[in-house]
Parts: structure tokens; C-alpha cells; sequence
């Protein structure tokens, strides 16, 4: 986690107003699991429900003011992504790897009243979204093979993202199954 980076400072306040349990991760030196050097996630979040998460921070709407995109970018790289399933993995039944993909909100531009996981943060507006790692994976796309990016088409994407809120109650695969009664 790196506080001076606006998108993990405005996350960081987001998990802490919702009074979650997490830990930030010193990004300064480069982790290591088993044998080999692995990218750092920025949360490990232990709380009802488990999940190590690698902030994205995005603007919406991209371009310039005279020319804005109105595209939700989803990019990452293959390290990131491989390194969340990788940590997951590592730390066990329950853990899941999460992509959050935090968009600073720029004027003009506004969500409506209500909108889920739309934070205030500094005078400025995010909207919170996140992508099961697993799931990102199975629909990525190369974005850039010089730059080693990986993205969601607009349908997957759509399709899977949900407000970072939905991933902070246990994932239904994970509870164990109990038998139900029959009469």
C-alpha cells in the first residue's frame, strides 16, 4: 500500500469507515512466496470475509476534459493478476484474490444518490468496484504484449464486476455444505 497514492489512501478510508479488518501492505520491497519473488497485494483483508486485494486506481472518464472516454477502464498486468492467485492460494481455503478497481470520479461527471460503494474522500468522489481474480482471469484479454496488459471486454466486465461491498460477506462456495432435512 502506498498512502501517497490517492486511490489506495481513498480505499483505505472506505474499509476503515465500514469498520472492516485489514492489513496494508509495506510495498517498498518486493515479497517472496515459496521460491520465487511474487508482486505485493496492497489489503489483506481478514475480516467475515478473506481476501487479498490489489488496488487499480482509475480516472472515469479517461481522455481530457475537451475530449473524455467514457470507458470503466479494467486493465492490469499478467503479474498482478497471476500474483493474486498466487497469494490466495497461499494463504488457504477461504482467501480469495480480488481486483479493486478504485475510479476517481471527475467533474462534471456524477453517480446517482445511493449509488452502491460511491465514496467521498478528500473533497473528490470514487466509486469502488472490484473482480474475483478468478474470475478476471478465465475472461481476460491481452490489452498490450509489449506492456504485458491483460483486460475485460465492456460485456465481461459488465458482466462480472460488482461493488467492492458485495466481496466483504463470506464467498457462498466456501461455507460448508449442510445437509438439509428431509420429511
Amino acid at each position: 500500500m502506498d498512502r501517497s497514492n490517492h486511490y489506495e489512501a481513498a480505499f483505505e478510508a472506505f474499509l476503515r469507515e465500514r469498520g472492516v479488518g485489514f492489513v496494508a501492505v509495506d510495498e517498498a520491497h518486493r515479497s517472496t512466496l515459496g521460491d520465487g519473488a511474487v508482486k505485493s497485494v496492497d489489503f489483506i483483508i481478514v475480516d467475515s470475509a478473506k481476501l487479498v486485494v490489489d488496488v487499480k486506481g482509475r480516472r472515469f472518464p479517461g481522455g481530457t476534459p475537451e475530449n473524455p472516454r467514457k470507458v470503466w477502464q479494467n486493465w492490469s498486468t499478467e503479474e498482478d493478476v497471476d500474483g493474486l492467485a498466487r497469494w490466495a492460494a497461499h494463504f488457504g481455503p477461504g482467501f480469495r484474490g480480488v481486483l479493486a478497481f478504485v475510479y476517481h470520479l471527475a467533474p462534471p461527471f456524477e453517480v446517482r444518490p445511493g449509488t452502491p460503494d460511491a465514496f467521498a474522500f478528500r473533497g473528490n468522489t470514487y466509486l469502488m468496484r472490484a473482480v474475483d481474480v478468478a474470475a478476471y482471469r478465465g475472461a481476460m484479454r491481452s490489452r498490450s504484449r509489449r506492456w504485458n496488459t491483460v483486460h475485460l471486454g465492456t460485456g465481461d466486465f459488465q458482466r462480472l464486476v460488482r461493488p467492492f461491498s458485495a466481496f466483504l460477506t463470506p464467498d457462498p462456495a466456501d461455507s460448508p455444505v449442510r445437509p438439509v432435512a428431509v420429511k
